[in-house]
């Protein structure tokens, strides 16, 4: 995946063996044996073997892989809760294998938050005395640490509730004031390892829009750790799937499901309905031809023949969208003898985000059939969508699509 975001961590030949003869199972490693062999000839465990990956600023990445994967080694590993065999993490290009212990320890206080799965709450403190628990061991001012306290809070949604006890909240309740109090420590990187598979599933959905959310408002870099695919599909910007402590795919949620690196991703992602993660841009198509809105009619007419098209749209010189205009708009222009298409252009043409599920974007298209057309943040045209190539892509994923084949041919080459 490229990117022209900064990157924040790179992770390089990264290994992590449990046992006391790390070297003889690198070395055996390196020979060619896999996990299971290298524990039968030594008793090392080889957790991670040569993991190599970037994340990016403000990126949230998921880690996810079957129990014993090394999804979780691996993030402890980021910030060396867990010693790396051999391998380098870096972070804003510092590398933290070669930190000394008190270096490590500043860094930790600067890079990292994190949220477990256990809540990890103290039961005898209240949500506010939780919430602020890290800037009280890094010795801030009460009044100080209350006060980014009760922000973190309210940020997670829980103004009003600083006096109660863990007791008195809900699961959801009481992750959230985890996620409030790392938070609070403001570090640059949000870790958070299996946070939310304790919780019951409605409360868990609710978590996780309020972790995508919160991640986009406040553009946090954050590595998430699951062993649930739903849940990474659903939050993921990006997936690193791990097996037996490798990487086997890194990729978007887009790229994993419809390009499976091998047999293992492919049988992992059976199942999963892939409508609810596709989106827009995969049915969206090049655009063909498109118009000005100073343009003649004659010279639009002759460009809409060419290219075979009904309708064509109409974008400014930097592409930003300004409507469609059809074949029978065109001859409207004509017969008036008009200098310019400007008058005669549907500026209400139908748009769609790219990020849009595939599986709601079907009911968008009215009776008339008419493309949409797929913009960014700035209205610029990125692409088409037709009618005809949104059933195709959910025939590839596999969507009951009622026997729906009807021949599109109002802007089908658009």
């Amino acid at each position: 995946m490229t990117s022209d975001r900064r990157i924040k961590i790179k992770v390089r030949n990264l290994s992590k063996v449990f046992g006391n003869q790390p070297k003889q199972a690198l070395k055996l490693r390196n020979q060619g044996l896999g996990r299971q062999e290298i524990f039968a000839k030594t008793g090392q465990t080889l957790a991670l073997s040569n993991i190599n990956f970037d994340v990016f600023d403000g990126e949230l990445l998921v880690i996810m892989g079957l129990s014993g994967s090394g999804k979780s080694t691996l993030i402890r590993c980021l910030n060396r809760l867990v010693e790396p065999t051999e391998g380098e993490i870096l972070i804003n290009d510092e590398d933290l294998t070669k930190l000394s212990d008190q270096k490590l320890l500043e860094r930790r206080r600067k890079y990292f938050s994190m949220v477990f799965q256990n809540f990890a709450l103290f039961p005898h403190r209240t949500v506010l005395e939780n919430a602020q628990f890290g800037l009280e061991i890094q010795h801030m001012a009460k009044d100080e640490r209350e006060k980014i306290a009760v922000d973190a809070l309210k940020q997670v949604g829980l103004e009003g509730w600083e006096d109660a006890y863990p007791n008195q909240l809900s699961g959801g309740m009481q992750q959230r004031v985890g996620l409030a109090r790392a938070l609070a420590t403001d570090g640059s990187v949000l870790l958070m390892d299996e946070a939310f598979s304790a919780l019951d599933p409605l409360i868990r959905k609710d978590m996780q829009q309020e972790i995508q959310e919160l991640q986009y408002r406040t553009q946090k870099t954050t590595i998430f750790i699951t062993h649930d695919l739903d849940e990474a599909l659903n939050i993921g910007d990006r997936i690193i799937l791990l097996k037996d402590g490798e990487i086997v795919q890194d990729g978007t949620p887009e790229e994993i499901l419809t390009a499976p690196a091998d047999d293992y991703v492919a049988k992992f992602i059976e199942g999963v309905d892939k409508t609810r993660v596709l989106t827009a841009s995969s049915a969206a198509r090049p655009v063909r031809a498109t118009a000005r809105p100073n343009d003649g009619p004659r010279n639009t007419a002759r460009r809409m023949r060419e290219s075979e098209l009904d309708v064509m749209f109409v974008v400014e010189r930097d592409r930003t969208l300004v409507g469609l205009i059809s074949a029978q708009q065109l001859k409207r222009a004509l017969r008036d003898d008009a200098d310019s298409i400007s008058d005669y252009i549907d500026r209400e043409a139908p748009t769609i985000d790219p990020d849009k599920p595939l599986n709601e974007v079907f009911g968008l298209f009215d009776d008339r059939s008419l493309p949409l057309g797929v913009i960014d943040d700035e209205g610029k045209l990125k692409g088409v969508i037709v009618k005809g190539a949104v059933l195709e892509e959910l025939a590839k994923a596999g969507e009951n699509t009622n026997g729906n084949d009807e021949e599109i041919t109002a802007g089908e080459t658009t």
